[in-house]
C-alpha cells in the first residue's frame, strides 16, 4: 500500500526495494537462459527507473513512476490494452515518458501494469474476464494514490482494452478524467452508466483500425463477446477529443495531436479543443 503522505525518503527506499527485485529476477531469467525477459529486466533495473511495485510472475505487473510523484499536482495513471508485458513493454514504458514530457512541471505519470493482458489474437480480448479480474486491483491503487495524495488532480487514462478494465474500476472511483482511446467499447451503453462523477472522454485517431470493429455484444450461453456502444459515438455520451491521425499504438507518439490533447485533459487545461460527436 502506498503510505499516506507519499514521503520521499519513503518513495526512494521502495523504488530502492523494488529495483532490487527486478535485478533478482533479471538474474534468474538469464540462469533459465530466457534472455528476451533478462534484456527487458535489464533495461527496467536502470537506476533512473522508479517503480512503486514488481512482481515478475505471470507476464508480469509493475507500477513505475515518471515525475516527481511526492510533490505532484497533477498526476496521470495510464492503463494499457492487450498484449503488454515485461516482454513488451518498451512501448509502454516509452509512451508514458512522452506523456510525462508534454503535461510539463508539477506532473507526475504512472504506468500501471498491474493485470494480466490479454493476447490480440485470443478469446480473452472479446470478453470481459480480464478486466474484471483487474478491477478490484485497479480500484485499490486509485484509491491509495488519491488518499496519498489528496491535493493531487488524478486523472485515468486508458488505451484499448484498459477502457473496459477502467469501465469496470469506475463506479465511485476517485479521478478527475476518465479517458478512454483507441477503445473496442466498455461494456455498457452510455457514459452515465460508468457510475462515475469523472469527466469521461473519447478519442480515436483516424488511422486506429479499431473503428472497423463491430461495435456491441453478442450474449451466448456462458459469456458475453464485445463491449457494446462505440464511445466515440454520440450515443455514448462522452466528451470527445481530438486524436488527429493516430494509429492504435500510436496515441502517445510524440508531438502527435493526440499526445498534446492526452496531456492537456490530464493537465485539467478548460481549452481543451474538442470535435464533433461522431467524427473519426
Amino acid at each position: 500500500p502506498l503510505r499516506d503522505d507519499l514521503d520521499p525518503a519513503d518513495l526512494d527506499a521502495r523504488y530502492a526495494v523494488n529495483r532490487a527485485g527486478i535485478r533478482a529476477a533479471e538474474r534468474m531469467a538469464a540462469g533459465h537462459g530466457d534472455r528476451v525477459r533478462a534484456a527487458a529486466l535489464r533495461v527496467l533495473a536502470d537506476p533512473a527507473r522508479h517503480f512503486l511495485s514488481f512482481d515478475g510472475r505471470d507476464g508480469g505487473r509493475t507500477a513505475e513512476v515518471f515525475g516527481d510523484l511526492a510533490h505532484a499536482r497533477r498526476i496521470a495513471v495510464l492503463v494499457p490494452g492487450s498484449d503488454t508485458g515485461l516482454d513488451h513493454y518498451a512501448r509502454f514504458g516509452a509512451g508514458a515518458a512522452a506523456l510525462r514530457r508534454e503535461m510539463g512541471a508539477g506532473a507526475a505519470v504512472i504506468a500501471w501494469l498491474g493485470y494480466r493482458t490479454p493476447a490480440t489474437v485470443s478469446p480473452e480480448v472479446l470478453t470481459a474476464g480480464r478486466a474484471e479480474e483487474a478491477a478490484p486491483d485497479l480500484r485499490s491503487f486509485v484509491g491509495e494514490l488519491a488518499a496519498a495524495a489528496p491535493a493531487a488532480r488524478v486523472s485515468l487514462l486508458c488505451h484499448s482494452y484498459g477502457s473496459v478494465v477502467c469501465a469496470r474500476a469506475a463506479p465511485g472511483l476517485p479521478v478527475a478524467d476518465l479517458v478512454l482511446y483507441g477503445s473496442p467499447g466498455t461494456g455498457v451503453d452510455h457514459a452515465s452508466a460508468l457510475r462515475t462523477g469523472a469527466t469521461v472522454w473519447a478519442g480515436r485517431g483516424s488511422a486506429d483500425r479499431i473503428a472497423q470493429v463491430p461495435y456491441g455484444r453478442l450474449r451466448l450461453p456462458f459469456v458475453t463477446v464485445g463491449f457494446g456502444r462505440d464511445p466515440v459515438s454520440e450515443a455514448f455520451g462522452a466528451r470527445l477529443f481530438d486524436a488527429g491521425g493516430a494509429a492504435h499504438s500510436g496515441y502517445l507518439r510524440p508531438g502527435s495531436v493526440s499526445l498534446r490533447n492526452l496531456a492537456r485533459i490530464a493537465d485539467g487545461a478548460a481549452d481543451t479543443p474538442t470535435r464533433e460527436a461522431g467524427r473519426a
